[in-house]
């Protein structure tokens, strides 16, 4: 009777152990599952780019921005940084709280990938707004709304207008690396276009002859040849692109990493009060060659561009 007793007694032991020890594994995994999830939350409030984001550079006091350095929309000009997305962004910012702006020079088409790589905290280039793009970035309002033109050489011998034109004449054409020129011409199966990295560079194709045309936003292609002296070449008169019988509405935007959602959306609240006063947006953007004409329509949305209407 003893030993069955004392076998009794191991055996409630025995339980009230398992007992403690998987009260004590239970707590130990509420306690893992509690700090794992504070762990995701914090994570994803610096990933996501909310107002983190924000409160960092307001911390910093400063905004880094990439640009292409094409004229007139942000580029070097005897060692300063400047352009209209330049000193449209500086007003913003400002707005934001954040008073410096810094550049990083980039190539266009390496604009987004470094933006993706945290080079810089968004892209100040005048970057039209495209499906492709929207996959890869988040894109402000737009902002700028803009025409296509040609650099011809003088006299422009083989009478270009537009894209078509260029197909028609067998004409060869430049255009820079990723840029909206070049998915134009892809699009319109131009043969063999040149791919320059940088505006200098296409203008420099056409003023030497190595091609008979310069593809490009008017604004750039004018402001280049009125500010360039000895540049002996032609700017067409601007038009719209048309691909497959369906006009090209094309409007630069900020570009902003797809995380920083909470960014692009202050941004956007301080840019929308600039696009709604057309004397405010023309002081701001008027010195660089814009016009009221550049002024989107309200009704062109970031929503209608991404799905390409």
């Amino acid at each position: 009777m003893a030993k069955k007793i004392k076998q009794t007694h191991t055996t409630k032991r025995r339980i009230a152990g398992d007992r403690r020890h998987v009260f004590r594994t239970a707590a130990a995994v509420a306690a893992t599952m509690i700090v794992t999830a504070t762990a995701l939350t914090a994570c994803t409030k610096t990933d996501t780019g909310s107002e983190t984001t924000l409160d960092d550079l307001r911390k910093a006091g400063t905004v880094t921005v990439a640009y292409a350095n094409e004229a007139p929309y942000s580029f070097d000009a005897d060692g300063q940084l400047t352009g209209g997305t330049i000193a449209l962004h500086r007003e913003v910012f400002r707005r934001l709280g954040v008073n410096e702006l810094k550049g990083v020079k980039t190539d266009w088409g390496g604009l987004i990938p470094g933006l993706n790589a945290k080079r810089y905290d968004l892209v100040s280039a005048g970057m039209s707004i495209t499906p492709e793009r929207c996959g890869q970035a988040a894109f402000s309002v737009p902002e700028i709304n803009y025409t296509t033109a040609l650099m011809v050489q003088p006299g422009n011998p083989k009478h270009l207008t537009d894209m078509d034109s260029i197909k028609r004449s067998g004409a060869k054409m430049a255009a820079m690396t990723g840029a909206i020129e070049a998915d134009y011409a892809s699009e319109l199966d131009i043969p063999d276009p040149m791919l320059v990295k940088d505006q200098q560079s296409g203008i420099d194709a056409v003023n030497s002859g190595r091609v008979d045309a310069f593809a490009l936003t008017a604004v750039s292609l004018n402001y280049a040849k009125t500010h360039t002296p000895g540049l002996n070449v032609e700017v067409t008169q601007p038009f719209i692109a048309f691909i497959d019988g369906k006009p090209q509405n094309p409007a630069g935007a900020t570009v902003f990493r797809k995380e920083d959602t909470s960014l692009r959306d202050a941004y956007n609240a301080e840019v929308k009060k600039i696009l709604a006063d057309r004397t405010e947006y023309m002081k701001i953007l008027g010195p660089f060659g814009f016009t009221e004409e550049n002024i989107p329509d309200p009704s062109l949305t970031t929503d209608r561009l991404c799905r390409g209407e």
